[in-house]
This record gives C-alpha cells, sequence and structure tokens, in this order.
C-alpha cells in the first residue's frame, strides 16, 4: 500500500509538472514561460507530492524504502506527464504540440555527454528550489526558492527529465532514441540533485 500511495502521489505530481508545461508552452516569452512553469514545482511542494527530481536529492539521507521508492515515484511522474500531455492533445489546446515538437527536436539532435551535463546542471538549482522551499527561515526565501531554481534552469536550457515526459508526450515524438535521451537524463538529474547535499554533510563534517 505504501508504493501505490507513493505512485499516486507522483502521477499528481507528475501532472503538476504537465501543467506547468503547459504555461510554458501557451506564452510567447521565454521569461514569463519560465516564471508561469514554476507553477509546477510550487504547487508539489506546497501539497507535498512526489517529483522525482526533488526527492532524488534526498536519496542518500534516508533508508533503503526511500530508496526503492524512487523509481516508483519515476513511473507516476511519466504516467502524471502523459495524462496532461493526453488532455492538451484531446482538446482545443492540442496546436501546442508543434511547439512541444521543436522543444523535443533540440533534444534529440543533442549528444548524450550534453544531455546528461545539462540534466546535472538543471537538479543542482532543482534542489536549491525545493531545499530553499523547505528550510529558508526567511518566509519570502522560502516563497521565492522554488521560483529562482525553476527559472534559471529553464531559461538558462538544461534539461528535467519530468518536463521532457511532458514535451515528448504532448508533441507524439516517443521513440528509442527519447527513451534513450530521458534515461540519460534521468541519471544526470540524479547526479545532480545528490551533490549538493553530499558536499553540504562533507562540509558538516569537516566543520
Amino acid at each position: 500500500m505504501r508504493y501505490v500511495r507513493t505512485f499516486v502521489s507522483a502521477v499528481l505530481g507528475g501532472a503538476c509538472i504537465g501543467f506547468g508545461g503547459i504555461a510554458y508552452l501557451s506564452l510567447d516569452s521565454r521569461v514569463l514561460g519560465a516564471l508561469f512553469f514554476t507553477v509546477g514545482l510550487f504547487t508539489i511542494c506546497t501539497f507535498r507530492l512526489n517529483l522525482f527530481t526533488g526527492k532524488v536529492c534526498y536519496v542518500f539521507r534516508n533508508n533503503r524504502a526511500y530508496a526503492l521508492g524512487i523509481p516508483v515515484i519515476w513511473l507516476g511522474n511519466l504516467a502524471g506527464t502523459g495524462l496532461a500531455a493526453l488532455a492538451v492533445r484531446a482538446s482545443r489546446l492540442a496546436p501546442l504540440a508543434e511547439k512541444a515538437a521543436a522543444l523535443c527536436a533540440v533534444k534529440l539532435a543533442d549528444g548524450p555527454l550534453s544531455l546528461f551535463l545539462l540534466a546535472v546542471l538543471c537538479n543542482i538549482f532543482i534542489y536549491i528550489g525545493v531545499e530553499g522551499y523547505q528550510n529558508n527561515p526567511h518566509e519570502l526565501g522560502k516563497y521565492l526558492s522554488p521560483f529562482f531554481g525553476v527559472m534559471v534552469f529553464i531559461l538558462c536550457g538544461f534539461e528535467h527529465c519530468v518536463a521532457n515526459m511532458f514535451y515528448f508526450s504532448v508533441a507524439g515524438m516517443w521513440s528509442g532514441r527519447a527513451v534513450t535521451g530521458l534515461l540519460i537524463m534521468s541519471l544526470g538529474n540524479a547526479a545532480g540533485g545528490v551533490l549538493f547535499p553530499l558536499l553540504r554533510d562533507w562540509l558538516a563534517k569537516e566543520g
């Protein structure tokens, strides 16, 4: 039952990222698109939903059961983004698929090392956003953290595996290359997500 709850929460989390993706695709301004994409992470943090890129950051600070839940969350996020994409494709928002296809074409043309490195950088900022929301002692800083974290990774063109699940689904561009790229990005997000927590723990011990 625990992992069923984990999966359902992850489906909702994936849908929230999908909603952010819809906002991004609906706006011509990259800055405004990045700003309103943040609704996804903000909602996930507020309602304590499961997001792979957020939860993986704390995998070394938790027990085996937590680690086993990470793949479940990844699959739930995939399902949630897929449902959000289906809603788009079945509605008058379907033309957004063309904008998603343009984004996906860039990702599919990229090399494995580039995808991995951009995913590492992305999740450093996801960690900054999530950790700031959870532990920033200043009320304003708490709410600004996810906005700055998400906006920076989007404007820099970093790779977020869950957002890309949504874009590939909306564009209808799933392929072997897309799946391979998504797995590479997922590994990169995981590496970037654990980097700062591990370094912070090491610095705390040294101190």
